[in-house]
């Protein structure tokens, strides 16, 4: 099973999750609704989440931006088969100190960013990833919102690093291949579906 974490003002009904459905058919993809922009509730209902599944069977995360630092914490609490995270906002506490303001979800809620909030993420931030965790990172160089070398700096010695040239921070999920390095070793090319399909045919 494939679960997919939403970013910020995201919603379980977002493009991606369609996307991935689409691709990956016929393995299970499920997109929990859960309020990312609430970092406690967000861990909290995802927790639940991840309980309710232990055991049944091993799940590959794919996280996109705020989702993607929720799911690298979920990662150190539960046993993920491996994980994914699209332009990941890793450092929260910095990013949205430039996004103090009125937000609204694609849930129709209304919210807004405040240095309660802000200070709320760090607790759940990872200082140094490089602790096992097998992780695949999308990286796009032209994400206007995340510097994409916080990511690159923080897994350049333990993740699988795939860095487009261009992009932007909705990411396209394109199907074609990029420019790839593990632990800055040799380049080649990695076709996108192919490795969460390869993760998931591992996983059953």
């Amino acid at each position: 099973m494939l679960i997919y974490l939403h970013g910020l003002n995201g919603s379980d009904q977002c493009r991606e999750g369609g996307v991935l459905r689409e691709r990956l058919v016929p393995s299970r993809v499920l997109v929990p609704a859960y309020p990312a922009h609430r970092p406690d509730s967000a861990i909290a209902n995802l927790s639940d989440l991840f309980r309710g599944l232990r055991g049944k069977q091993p799940l590959v995360v794919v996280g996109s931006s705020m989702g993607g630092f929720y799911a690298q914490y979920l990662a150190r609490q539960f046993t993920f088969a491996h994980l994914f995270l699209i332009n990941p906002a890793l450092t929260p506490w910095d990013l949205l100190q430039d996004f103090e303001t009125l937000q609204t979800t694609d849930y129709g809620e209304t919210y807004r960013i405040d240095r309660d909030m802000i200070e709320s993420t760090r607790k759940y931030g990872v200082a140094n990833p490089c602790d096992g965790v097998q992780t695949t990172l999308f990286l796009d160089q032209g994400d206007e919102v995340i510097d994409f070398r916080i990511a690159e700096s923080l897994y350049r010695d333990c993740g699988r690093l795939l860095i487009f040239e261009g992009g932007d921070h909705a990411f396209q999920l394109p199907g074609g291949s990029s420019r790839y390095y593990q632990g800055g070793g040799c380049e080649e090319p990695v076709p996108h579906f192919g490795l969460f399909s390869s993760h998931l045919s591992r996983s059953t």
